[in-house]
């Protein structure tokens, strides 16, 4: 299978990132989040397309059956444990085949994100379910994200929801999380006062974002065949007299 020729073959440094104090309570919080999103999605199967294991054990306790981890390159793939590599543009999937998709920063590592949303949409069956996950550069987050890890180009939610909708999506659920930047994002996860000050501001604040959408289908709207407006009644229900071509009335 091809790969996406946008990715390097270098170890992804947001997944290193993860690996540290920091990036651990990001990956907790966003494993959280990511099953409270499929808690109610049901189905046969889900592919994670990008990203790392950390999110093992939100899809292993989802109720679709089958779940692969799909990777851009081989090295990743290596890294992360994925059974699948190929091109983000150009999924080797059936149409209407899936009924999830979990895409976690995965718009952030290629440089035509909405060619993967238009495949996504392909994919997914009608009513499907996307979950997907992305950093929001208006924030804490996006200031500080230099001095932690550079990933990627990141995109706001407002963005992202505006390329879902082109795509025929609806958007049933939105989270925030972590408003505090990357250097600090450990000490807040042990301070219980500063935890709680944080859940309160992310809905606003929060430098990272997810939501669920589902995929619509249009449905299409009979066209009635045209009839002849019927004469108008007059009380009583007698018709209105016409004019004949003999002059009289």
């Amino acid at each position: 299978m091809s790969t996406d020729p946008l990715q390097s073959d270098q170890s992804d440094p947001l997944q290193a990132w993860l690996r540290t104090a920091p990036g651990a309570v990001l990956a907790q919080s966003e494993c959280a989040i990511v099953q409270r999103l499929l808690a109610n999605t049901f189905g046969y199967y889900l592919v994670q397309i990008g990203a790392g294991e950390h999110f093992d054990s939100a899809l292993a306790a989802s109720r679709i059956r089958q779940r692969v981890r799909l990777a851009p390159t081989l090295t990743a793939a290596r890294a992360t444990g994925a059974s699948l590599v190929a091109d983000l543009h150009a999924l080797p999937l059936a149409s209407e085949s899936l009924d999830a998709v979990l895409l976690p920063h995965t718009l952030e590592s290629t440089a035509q994100p909405r060619v993967l949303l238009a495949e996504v949409e392909r994919v997914l069956i009608p009513h499907g379910r996307l979950v997907l996950l992305g950093f929001e550069p208006l924030s804490l987050w996006g200031l500080g994200r230099r001095r932690a890890f550079s990933s990627g180009r990141w995109h706001s939610a407002w963005q992202v929801e505006r390329w879902l909708r082109e795509q025929g999506f609806e958007i049933e659920a939105r989270e925030r999380t972590l408003i505090c930047p990357p250097p600090l994002a450990a000490f807040i996860g042990r301070c219980s006062v500063l935890a709680a000050l944080g859940r309160r501001l992310a809905p606003l604040f929060g430098g990272v974002y997810a939501m669920r959408a589902v995929k619509r289908v249009a449905t299409l709207t009979p066209i009635k065949p045209y009839r002849a407006c019927r004469r108008a009644l007059l009380p009583g229900g007698a018709v209105r007299p016409t004019t004949r071509g003999t002059g009289h009335v």
